[in-house]
């Protein structure tokens, strides 16, 4: 029941993004809200480089830590967490002063980091403490007044700055209310303790988080490259941003919901050198996560024109329609190389792999972004291009996940596959009745509980 509570936690965090941009782009202009998602993307950028390092150090060395050794842990993160604060202040303020963004918008942008940060380290603390009904609680309740103030602030006064306010003071709320909920107990080191906790977090985590700032910026680069060529301020850019806005968070916050419940088991079965069991586990954990995103993808490109009809404001239908479909294949490319196949590297600790994966992405997805822009191709062909090149990485960097031998079903992802399909098929299917929404709706839900009854995934989860 706990896990059914934290995957509904992420699904509901997850709707509750999707809203948030449908909201705000109906109510801000497409200029304002073109530079609502570059502040936005930023900060999140910002977030994930001062503060990635410490999460995956902390879900790493604290998942199989107990009593006094996770105590000084925990203190020595909260520490290590202060300083990384005062960085990002320092680097934010010195890019602002040079960067084109109004100095309130890149404030608020930093602001929002800090508190993201906090927050994120927080709930990890929480979850890998075994309370993880605490913590999927305080992420919908995250997602709740995030979504709550974000549409307030931009319906009061329909600026990007006045939105990224209404999120930042929804972060500092929660924060607040998180550490009232759950108090965990903190022991201080001894200097030298405490620079050797220092020294492990950092031979790992900052290797480990160098590589997801530079994943995460492979979407960045090619929004920068895309909105470059389309202009700023007009109706295309607006509709590109959109799309690469809510297709991002399905698959990202999917996989990390299942990262959430299941990781923290596989990194104590492999830290008992127990290697059978490990690779049992990490098994299931790969089909949990193959079978789930590719039904997903398949239910992204069948659904979601009628969710466009809907909810995209109609002045950048055309243009988001155009490019959704292709950005979920991307994101979908994406999310496996980042999450999936970088399990078995950061079991190993094997952190300068993941910086080479990440940097090899990154260097051929802009090549391909950035000539694409200049044979002036399709906003849908640059992004097709980059899955293309996100896919050959993909190809020479599932050594190490081969060699584990932790292999997924394969009847079951061709299974889910099938499934998929037959998802994205009802695109061609009509919709304008309600009558036949609701039946596409049914189909699509009926082929999720197949895949999920065949897979037992739910019981793979519980383990």
């Amino acid at each position: 029941m706990t896990s059914l509570l934290a995957f509904g936690s992420y699904i509901y965090q997850s709707a509750s993004a999707i809203i948030l941009i449908f909201a705000v782009s109906h109510i801000l202009s497409p200029a304002q809200y073109t530079s609502f998602s570059l502040a936005l993307a930023t900060s999140q950028l910002a977030c994930v480089f001062v503060f990635e390092w410490l999460q995956l150090a902390g879900v790493r060395f604290l998942a199989a830590a107990c009593g006094a050794e996770a105590a000084r842990l925990r203190f020595s993160l909260f520490a290590a967490g202060g300083l990384s604060t005062l960085v990002l202040l320092l680097a934010g303020s010195v890019a602002g002063l040079l960067g084109t963004l109004h100095a309130g918008v890149v404030v608020l942008a930093l602001t929002m980091a800090v508190l993201q940060g906090a927050t994120d380290l927080y709930f990890m603390i929480v979850r890998v403490s075994d309370r993880l009904a605490t913590a999927s609680a305080l992420l919908i309740l995250r997602a709740s007044v995030l979504l709550a103030g974000a549409v307030a602030a931009a319906y009061l006064h329909g600026t990007a700055a006045s939105t990224l306010c209404g999120i930042a003071a929804g972060y500092g709320a929660v924060l607040l209310v998180s550490l009232l909920v759950h108090r965990t107990s903190l022991q201080r080191p001894s200097p030298n303790a405490m620079l050797g906790d220092w020294g492990n977090f950092c031979r790992y985590g900052i290797m480990a988080a160098a590589a997801s700032v530079i994943h995460l910026s492979v979407p960045v680069t090619l929004r920068l490259i895309v909105i470059a060529t389309l202009g700023r301020a007009t109706t295309g850019a607006a509709g590109f941003s959109m799309a690469i806005d809510l297709l991002q968070r399905p698959f990202s916050v999917l996989v990390a919901a299942i990262h959430t419940v299941c990781y923290p088991n596989v990194v104590v079965q492999f830290e008992r050198s127990i290697d059978g069991e490990a690779r049992r586990t990490t098994a299931r954990m790969l089909d949990f996560i193959l079978c789930a995103t590719i039904v997903m993808l398949g239910g992204l490109i069948g659904l979601l024109p009628n969710a466009a009809h809907l909810f995209v404001p109609a002045d950048l239908l055309v243009d988001f329609l155009g490019a959704a479909p292709v950005a979920a294949i991307f994101y979908f490319l994406h999310t496996h190389l980042q999450a999936t196949l970088a399990i078995v590297p950061h079991l190993t600790k094997s952190a300068t792999r993941l910086v080479v994966v990440a940097a090899c992405q990154l260097v051929l997805v802009s090549a391909a972004a950035s000539i694409g822009a200049q044979l002036h191709i399709s906003v849908a062909g640059q992004i097709a291009s980059a899955a293309l090149a996100t896919a050959l990485v993909i190809l020479f960097a599932s050594g190490p996940l081969i060699r584990f031998r932790a292999a997924p079903r394969a009847l079951l992802v061709v299974e889910a596959t099938v499934a998929a399909a037959a998802i994205a098929m009802l695109a061609t299917a009509p919709s304008d009745s309600l009558l036949w929404l609701a039946g596409k709706i049914a189909v699509a839900g009926l082929a999720v509980v197949l895949v999920t009854w065949r897979g037992d995934l739910l019981a793979s989860a519980r383990r």
